[in-house]
């Protein structure tokens, strides 16, 4: 049972961290875009926004089987 809980921990603190990179190399990446053609500042920072909700949207499955781990199975 206690393997369970830690199964859990180890996917949501996997997914906190990957959702931090990623997070960051897509700002970055928006930035460097924007500075080499600033014109296109607006069309980049909604895909950008596109992005960021599709990246925010994997983790959360993830959180969610954690959590249905700990309070289905391990419950």
């Amino acid at each position: 049972m206690e393997l369970v809980y830690i199964a859990a921990a180890i996917m949501i603190s996997g997914a906190a961290l990957a959702t931090g990179i990623g997070f960051g190399l897509l700002g970055g990446k928006l930035l460097d875009s924007t500075a080499r053609q600033p014109e296109l500042g607006d069309q980049l920072q909604t895909k950008t926004f596109i992005m960021a909700g599709l990246l925010d949207a994997v983790p959360m499955i993830g959180v969610g089987i954690a959590m249905y781990l700990i309070f289905v199975v391990a419950g």
